[in-house]
């Protein structure tokens, strides 16, 4: 059961928050794609049961519930997970995000260690402009248009989703075989994140081509990257660069796998992710 609540945030701000529930398990914060409302991830539901784990997770800013936050970085989604968590009662937590919300769930790492235990990023994107990687190398075309629209500025982006330009992710066969079948839940998601318009989205592909507000050489949790070799959204050269960045990051590449389909590794992650948690709490207490 998913309890859907509005938090005010200090700054006259509303998050729209989802939480599965379970006061004595582990709080995974899910940092959800674009565009996407950010309702937990069903298909996992029953991994996370079994292993102890309860999902917290919100709308981004300018999504579904959540009040639009112009101008904001990947950094700010650490001050409001921070806010959801204090809410809630939650000291530490891990993160997973996919897609776009692979930067997101760096960034609560990143930025407050004292509180993120581990993170799993799938099918995520490295930062804009990051030395010896070939940003838009191996993307399809309407992600290379869209986000160097981004990267042009507001206007430039605003333009490109009024032009009526219509985005083709190209999905592999894995992908729609995935997408027709336990991964179909991103039909909940994805079509109730633009029906108030292009505004989220339009936020993240800007946060998402300038700067982050933080480094990931900076995020010292453990950090697992899950990557589908054939993806042409987020090129499996972005986890790489990661994964060299990151100093406690491992790399899991699947050749066979693309954007979507990748997510068929999400269970064995959140197994890693609960040893990683239960190892990090046993450390604290012989500290």
């Amino acid at each position: 059961m998913v309890t859907e609540t509005d938090l005010q945030l200090a700054d006259g701000r509303t998050l729209h928050v989802y939480d599965t529930g379970g006061s004595d398990r582990l709080a995974v914060f899910w940092h959800h794609g674009t565009p996407n409302i950010g309702a937990p991830p069903a298909p996992l539901f029953a991994a996370a049961d079994r292993l102890g784990l309860r999902w917290i997770s919100h709308d981004r800013p300018g999504y579904g519930g959540s009040t639009p936050l112009r101008g904001r970085d990947i950094a700010s989604a650490a001050a409001d997970v921070s806010a959801v968590a204090d809410a809630m009662g939650v000291d530490r937590f891990a993160t997973m995000g996919h897609s776009g919300g692979g930067p997101h769930a760096l960034a609560c790492a990143a930025l407050r260690p004292d509180r993120v235990v581990a993170v799993v990023v799938g099918a995520g994107l490295a930062p804009y402009g990051a030395d010896g990687l070939d940003w838009f190398a191996g993307m399809v075309p309407a992600g290379v248009a869209s986000l160097r629209a981004a990267a042009a500025g507001r206007a430039a982006k605003e333009a490109h989703e009024a032009s009526g330009a219509v985005y083709d992710p190209e999905f592999t066969p894995a992908d729609l075989a995935a997408l027709h079948g336990e991964w179909s839940w991103f039909d909940s998601v994805v079509g109730p994140a633009t029906q108030a318009g292009p505004g989220g989205l339009i936020d993240d592909d800007l946060a998402y081509v300038h700067a982050w507000g933080f480094d990931p050489a900076d995020v010292t949790s453990p950090v697992l990257l899950v990557h589908g070799e054939r993806d042409g959204i987020a090129p499996v050269a972005h986890a790489e660069w990661l994964a060299r960045r990151c100093p406690s990051a491992e790399l899991r590449r699947y050749p066979d796998d693309g954007h979507i389909s990748v997510l068929r590794h999400a269970g064995a992650a959140l197994e890693w992710l609960r040893r990683r948690a239960d190892e990090a709490s046993a450390g604290s207490r012989q500290g």
